[in-house]
């Protein structure tokens, strides 16, 4: 674009030089022109230069894309499993990471390949290929959790920087309720969840959630559950790494 505007600059100064001298211009008048040629050249570039390093400034401050809503049918796995592993009689409110992970632990920088799953071997072998491609292929990127659980407990979602929004009140705990959940840990931190993937026949599900406290301690399992009519059982959980406070 530049090149362009100083080559018609150019141009025109040597149409009007060859038609001034034509016409019997002087050559004090070319000498007094270039300056001002040479001005307009120079305001042309720097207001170019200023509109580029505007425009960048302006790309690099866009926030990126908004993550995409998780489907419904994660959440009655979601649900299931804060309802056996997390929840007891005394929980209160539960916290939800917004975003799903798209990692297995702390320190690990993204979503494992199949390399992890062959050498790894989780529950034995035991989960189809078509599960576990699944289960990679979701969860390379984040998804956005929304106001979908059902469990009967009011929860809030946390942030990426770990700022709490607007609660969700949902219905107290039923007295039938509490037969299910003599297992859960105590206390709960914040809950942040991958991805579920699913076999082909939707009748098997490999789920990743993690339990980071505000005392440093947390745990990620990675969970196995099978569909049976509407509900979803445990077939067994693996824990991938443990935290403990120092």
């Amino acid at each position: 674009m530049l090149a362009g505007i100083l080559g018609g600059l150019v141009r025109e100064g040597k149409r009007r030089r060859t038609e001034r001298f034509d016409q019997g211009w002087p050559v004090g008048y070319l000498a007094a022109m270039l300056p001002l040629q040479a001005a307009r050249i120079f305001s042309l570039v720097t207001v170019l230069c200023l509109s580029s390093l505007s425009g960048l400034g302006l790309a690099e401050d866009r926030p990126g894309p908004r993550p995409e809503p998780a489907p419904s049918s994660d959440y009655p796995v979601y649900d299931r499993v804060i309802n056996a592993k997390f929840l007891t009689s005394q929980t209160e409110r539960v916290l939800i990471g917004r975003l799903t992970t798209t990692r297995l632990g702390p320190g690990e920088q993204d979503i494992p390949g199949q390399a992890y799953f062959r050498d790894r071997r989780p529950f034995e072998g035991g989960l189809e290929s078509e599960m576990v491609t699944d289960f990679i292929l979701k969860n390379s990127k984040p998804a956005r959790l929304e106001d979908k659980f059902t469990f009967a407990v009011p929860y809030r979602f946390v942030s990426g920087d770990g700022a709490e929004e607007p609660e969700v009140s949902l219905a107290p705990i039923p007295a039938s309720f509490l037969e299910w959940i003599q297992e859960a840990p105590p206390t709960i931190g914040i809950l942040t969840f991958s991805r579920v993937g699913f076999t082909l026949r939707l009748d098997r599900a490999l789920v990743y959630v993690e339990d980071n406290r505000r005392d440093g301690s947390g745990s990620g399992l990675l969970m196995l559950l099978e569909g049976r009519g509407r509900s979803w059982e445990f077939l067994d959980t693996e824990v991938l790494w443990v935290a403990r406070p120092e």
